[in-house]
């Protein structure tokens, strides 16, 4: 399976506008720029893209595993905080966090941890990130 992004830009690093779109139109001509990613402007950035993928991926990937074990999720909810760090030969990300509240009926948190866990390191999105991922997993 393969989809796609792209990007427009236009201008210089921080007067130049560009816009983000997606294969399937949730995103299309969405705007993004130097200060939306450094600044805290309006608009988005790709780190926070990256977030939304990572977060998206890994839940799902829980989703198999949990079935793979029996239960289904009745509610999870993952936040991930992407670490953009200036170094010596520009920027990196150098850092996932990925902040997980589930409601997993019958599920005791021994389970829960190993399997979150499991997903963590089997996420398509985690396999493809060079960064130090972590996870903090509360089961509700």
């Amino acid at each position: 399976m393969k989809t796609n992004g792209s990007a427009v830009w236009s201008g210089g690093i921080k007067d130049g506008k560009g816009a983000i779109s997606s294969q399937s139109g949730a995103l299309k001509d969405y705007p993004y720029g130097f200060a939306s990613r450094f600044e805290g402007k309006p608009g988005t950035n790709p780190e926070e893209l990256i977030g939304a993928a990572h977060a998206g991926c890994f839940t799902m990937a829980l989703s198999l595993i949990l079935g793979e074990a029996g239960l289904t999720a009745e509610k999870m909810e993952t936040k991930a905080d992407v670490t953009l760090e200036k170094q010596d030969d520009g920027f990196a990300i150098t850092a996932v966090h990925l902040t997980l509240q589930a409601k997993i009926p019958g599920a005791d948190d021994a389970t829960f941890q190993a399997l979150a866990a499991k997903a963590k390191a089997g996420c398509p999105v985690s396999k493809l990130l060079k960064a130090d991922i972590t996870l903090d997993a509360t089961l509700l």
